[in-house]
């Protein structure tokens, strides 16, 4: 099924995390165009700013912002940024968990500790924790889905890769654990995916050497996360490439 050119997010509610980064801006730009009211989560107020401006500047729904921090951010924050979510806006229809942080390519024998507890914090504690406080609105919509972002290294551990791999694995097991928790009772819906080399700057600081010209823009995978966020995409509990994934969804 293509989504392009239609509206298949008018009215629904959908919240992107890492809003100002590569991939999470433009996925909230395109599920704005494509009819979503979309809710910018993200560290830094600046970058959250940019986006909301290109939205509105589009002509499209109105955002909301909400800077957190998720070095920081605690479960109470969580569940009162979402007790905002339901009073202004009354649903939530999707979640995309797009923020993330690399730490630093270290071995495990020399790996700073208090580092290692950020990283996992940013990058799989606090996702839980924000995913946890959403599910109820999530739970209540008729056709909603949560989107985890993953990598290689989720997969298959990695000399140096250190505590974002083992986060990256982590995600994978949530993915797979909640989509088995709310099968039987609930229509949500729960994936992991990986947009495979982009250009970002979690990519540039991951590989320091790399020319970024080499690299396609983030749009070039977009239509698989819209396509799994919106009502085609009829899966749960897989990992996905998304690469991949629209080479073999029909109408692609």
């Amino acid at each position: 099924m293509s989504i392009t050119g239609h509206a298949l997010f008018t009215s629904r509610v959908i919240l992107v995390t890492g809003a100002g980064g590569a991939i999470g801006s433009a996925v909230a730009k395109a599920l704005a165009a494509q009819g979503a009211s979309v809710v910018l989560m993200g560290r830094s107020l600046g970058p959250l700013e940019k986006v909301y401006d290109t939205i509105v500047a589009a002509g499209h729904a109105q955002p909301a912002i909400c800077p957190l921090d998720f070095a920081a951010t605690t479960f109470e924050d969580f569940q009162q940024a979402i007790s905002m979510i339901q009073q202004e806006l009354g649903r939530l229809d999707g979640l995309l968990h797009a923020a993330a942080t690399l730490g630093s390519l270290t071995p495990v024998e020399h790996f700073d500790a208090d580092l290692w507890s950020r990283v996992l914090q940013v990058n799989l504690t606090a996702p839980m924790l924000l995913t946890r406080a959403c599910l109820p609105l999530l739970k209540a919509a008729p056709d909603a889905a949560i989107l985890f972002s993953t990598s290689a290294v989720g997969q298959q551990g990695r000399a140096y890769w250190g505590a974002y791999g083992v986060a990256q694995a982590g995600i994978e097991n949530l993915t797979q654990t909640l989509a088995d928790e709310l099968e039987a009772n609930t229509t949500l819906r729960v994936n992991s995916i990986d947009s495979g080399p982009v250009r970002s700057r979690l990519r540039a600081l991951a590989y320091p050497g790399e020319d970024p010209n080499t690299l396609p823009d983030a749009e070039t995978v977009i239509p698989a996360y819209l396509h799994l966020m919106g009502p085609a995409g009829g899966i749960s509990g897989q990992r996905i490439c998304a690469t991949d994934y629209l080479n073999n969804t029909p109408g692609q």
